[in-house]
């Protein structure tokens, strides 16, 4: 079973403006490997890092070696739901012969992190930006420092929220079943929290995630 825990950065100006800078660095590997899949029709995440880690790496010095990783994972990651999903109007097998659609990232696109590049120890919060670590002062609920303790993360991504402020997403995955104490303790998370919509990138009837668009080749 996946859970989801959204957490708000709450930001200074400064702090923004970095979250921003990294997020708009992000979308331009993405970009600069989306031609790749449209030429050869590959988005394998380890074959596409075998491909292209190198050339991306030199060209975008400033995102270091993990991000330039997390950035093929994003490209794989959303080329699946464009052109793997049977009912996406993109789907590789409706389209036969055809060229594949080419993806363009907006700057707003999610920014995917891992253990090398975001951390939590305690209550303090470190991810990496362009200039450096950034550093926040975490508060969890009870129930949501339980499903760290009994899920495995799956994945963690910054997106820019609608107010033109930050969260954090982190996908959990129960790996055993939960005891009943456990299991209310987590149905015990405000509904309101439980209840907000999820990005686009997450919800499996997206096929088209709403920072990406398609461009049709002639």
């Amino acid at each position: 079973m996946k859970f989801f825990i959204r957490i708000p950065l709450h930001t200074s100006a400064e702090q923004f403006a970095r979250l921003e800078a990294l997020q708009v660095a992000f979308a331009q590997v993405c970009n600069a490997l989306a031609p790749e899949v449209q030429r050869t029709r590959i988005w394998n995440r380890v074959v596409l890092h075998h491909m292209h880690y190198r050339t991306l790496r030199e060209k975008f010095p400033a995102l270091g070696s993990q991000m330039v990783c997390n950035a093929i994972y994003a490209v794989s990651r959303t080329s699946r739901m464009v052109f793997q999903a049977p009912a996406s109007p993109f789907f590789l097998q409706k389209l036969e012969n055809k060229p594949l659609p080419l993806l363009q990232f907006a700057n707003n696109c999610p920014v995917y992190f891992d253990r090398h590049t975001l951390s939590i120890k305690g209550s303090k919060l470190s991810l990496f930006t362009l200039d450096g670590r950034m550093h926040f002062e975490l508060t969890l609920k009870e129930a949501q420092f339980l499903l760290f303790k009994v899920s495995k993360l799956k994945e963690i991504s910054l997106t820019r929220r609608s107010n033109l402020s930050y969260e954090l997403m982190f996908v959990l995955e129960s790996e055993k079943p939960l005891n009943e104490q456990e299991a209310q303790s987590i149905m015990d998370i405000p509904s309101s929290e439980k209840d907000k919509p999820l990005p686009s990138s997450l919800v499996p009837e997206s096929f088209i995630p709403d920072y990406v668009s398609v461009e049709v080749a002639s």
